[in-house]
């Protein structure tokens, strides 16, 4: 397997689309910072990481999910890179865009309101 974000927004996906408490991801520092955003945003509950693996309790409100879809952008084949002005809010406002900054991961609008651009890794709302 060659992407494994792209893995791990896919397990999330087909967890939510089964109403799934939680769900199984491979542990990579990369997967590990984007979940870290994701929860700091409330779109998870939680997620705890082990040796191998990482564990996320996905989030519900009255059993819908908080996340309804999640969008790769940036492919190991195309990385796509976005400068602070090209950052523009997802489903106005209601999803999030995740950047991989010099600075580390983080959301679309902290990039842009510290005036970092990078590379686009994905969409979630």
């Amino acid at each position: 397997m060659n992407d494994l974000v792209a893995d791990m927004l896919t397990r999330i996906q087909n967890a939510i689309m089964r109403r799934k408490d939680e769900v199984s991801v491979i542990n990579t520092k990369m997967n590990e910072s984007i979940l870290k955003v994701v929860k700091e945003e409330g779109m998870i509950d939680e997620y705890t990481v082990n040796d191998k693996d990482i564990i996320v309790k996905l989030a519900y409100n009255e059993k819908e999910p908080v996340i309804t879809r999640l969008q790769k952008v940036s492919k190991s084949g195309q990385r796509i890179y976005v400068t602070k002005k090209e950052i523009v809010p997802i489903m106005n406002g209601r999803g999030i865009s995740i950047i991989s900054t010099s600075k580390g991961v983080m959301t679309g609008s902290a990039a842009k309101g510290q005036d970092l651009g990078g590379e686009f890794i994905c969409k979630i709302w």
